[in-house]
């Protein structure tokens, strides 16, 4: 004969009980795992907010920063010649234009050749005035003494609001005034939280010699 044991209705509580609490740590672990990467998130937001302005890109404004930009490499030279404090006025040049102190900057000059990306604010500040034992191709772009240089966009693209790219060819005037060197861009902006346009990716490169 089989014996029947009484099942309360307490007893299925506690095996309903079980059986749910046996399941609460998968749940909770989903659950955290959610949550710590809905944090990384709302933080990467806030660190936005506070590095980059809301507002878009102009093409007025990437037109002003690239002639600053253009007079800024013209005066670190004079001041070179006139033996002055060159270094200090290059490290204020590339504070001012580039995004270094934003986050990651790609940076691919023009007269490099063995270590061509310089991606950090030393390695920026050798190309342009030399002096780094770590680049010793550098002689310091801006010390040649150029006296003027002259843009010309083939074109601006502004419509992502928060990035704006630029490309077409710079033209460097020496000091002899022996004939402008022109030199291929592509520049990308974006924009601080005080409004001003900070570079995220500079790209130089020489034209094309056909023959060669």
């Amino acid at each position: 004969m089989i014996k029947r044991i009484p099942v309360t209705a307490a007893a299925l509580l506690v095996t309903a009980g079980t059986l749910l609490t046996g399941c609460k740590p998968a749940a909770d672990a989903n659950a955290s795992s959610a949550a710590r990467t809905a944090a990384v998130s709302n933080d990467a937001l806030q660190n936005n907010a506070l590095l980059y302005s809301d507002d878009c890109i102009t093409e007025s404004e990437v037109v002003d920063a690239q002639t600053a930009w253009g007079n800024g490499i013209v005066r670190i030279g004079r001041i070179y010649n006139e033996k002055g404090d060159y270094v200090q006025k290059a490290k204020e040049h590339i504070q001012t234009f580039y995004g270094y102190d934003l986050g990651s900057v790609l940076f691919k000059p023009t007269l490099a050749a063995q270590k061509q990306f310089r991606n950090t604010f030393d390695s920026a500040l050798s190309y342009f005035v030399g002096g780094n034992e770590s680049y010793p191709e550098d002689k310091g772009f801006a010390l040649k003494g150029w006296t003027k240089v002259r843009w010309e966009n083939t074109g601006i693209i502004n419509n992502s609001c928060k990035m704006a790219v630029a490309m077409g060819n710079y033209y460097f005037t020496p000091a002899d005034n022996s004939g402008d060197v022109k030199v291929e861009y592509t520049f990308a902006y974006v924009k601080d939280r005080n409004n001003d346009l900070k570079i995220a990716v500079h790209q130089s490169s020489v034209p094309f010699q056909s023959g060669s």
